[in-house]
């Protein structure tokens, strides 16, 4: 019989270690096997890496196309709060909040990654889209409609790390493109806050060094993918030692079609602003929690 192959299969045949993710088939046993895992994975502590999803032979094109990139990179070392909110925001004493990191990765904008490179390939396929939305459960998911941080390369240059912090989403998806010599670890906490709770005092504990029975920790490697659900887990990459920078491909999807990222937050990571996150400045956030 015959291999059934998906509409839109094409990228993902030319992308993806479909020997070891038989991801052309959505109907396939290999499709299946690949979510349900990742499923039991992000339910247990909100974390699942899928080891060489990309094929071997494109590991070195993806190190060269984003380190091709990686000078149009936002350099702006600044303090920082885990929640990414002003230093100067109303919060009281002991609050995890008034406690400031120095961040010195940077983001190279959507805009600055060719549509014909491995990464954007990848994330404009609705095969991987789909793929992706049901290792979340979720019924579909949606490219971010922000021309800036839809797809990003996260850089983190010898000496500089990404320090701990939450994400706006409720989910990432990612791979690591290019490893750091020593350093670069992928640090988090599952699940440290809820949609209903900040759980102060735990964040509290990691970041003044008293929480190391909270952390968890990654080896990751060059072509891994990593589905994260970072809006309730804490996490950080530690700083990179070395002569060597630590990219990362960033995916951003979202549950709902048209999200445009905030003036600060797109001010901050990428030093601009366009018209459209102009047009939609005050947008208001599906829950409660600090950003």
């Amino acid at each position: 019989m015959n291999r059934m192959i998906a509409p839109g299969a094409r990228v993902i045949e030319q992308v993806v270690d479909t020997a070891r993710y038989p991801l052309a088939d959505p109907a396939g046993e290999g499709w299946h096997a690949a979510v349900s895992q990742a499923r039991a994975e992000l339910r247990a502590d909100g974390c699942s890496v899928l080891p060489d999803f990309l094929r071997g032979d494109l590991r070195e094109a993806l190190r060269a196309e984003c380190a091709a990139v990686a000078p149009l990179a936002h350099y702006d070392v600044e303090s920082v709060n885990a929640y990414n909110i002003p230093l100067d925001a109303d919060l009281p004493e002991g609050h995890p909040g008034r406690l400031i990191m120095e961040r010195g990765n940077a983001f190279v904008a959507r805009d600055r990654i060719p549509a014909e490179s491995i990464i954007h390939r990848l994330y404009t396929s609705e095969l991987f889209q789909r793929f992706v939305a049901e290792c979340f459960e979720l019924d579909a998911l949606h490219e971010f409609a922000d021309p800036l941080a839809g797809l990003c390369l996260n850089v983190v240059s010898p000496e500089k790390g990404h320090p701990w912090h939450f994400d706006t989403n409720e989910f990432t998806v990612s791979m690591l493109t290019q490893q750091s010599n020593t350093g670069g670890v992928f640090e988090y906490c599952p699940n440290i806050r809820s949609a209903g709770s900040e759980n102060l005092d735990d964040v509290a504990a990691v970041l003044t060094g008293e929480g190391e029975r909270l952390i968890n920790r990654l080896s990751l490697r060059p072509g891994d993918l990593q589905l994260f659900k970072g809006r309730y887990s804490l996490h950080r990459v530690t700083p990179v030692h070395g002569d060597t920078a630590r990219h990362s491909a960033i995916f951003a999807y979202s549950e709902r079609p048209g999200v445009i990222g905030s003036l600060e937050r797109t001010r901050q990571l990428f030093g601009r602003v366009l018209p459209e996150h102009l047009a939609a400045a005050g947008t208001v956030r599906g829950d409660e929690l600090l950003d």
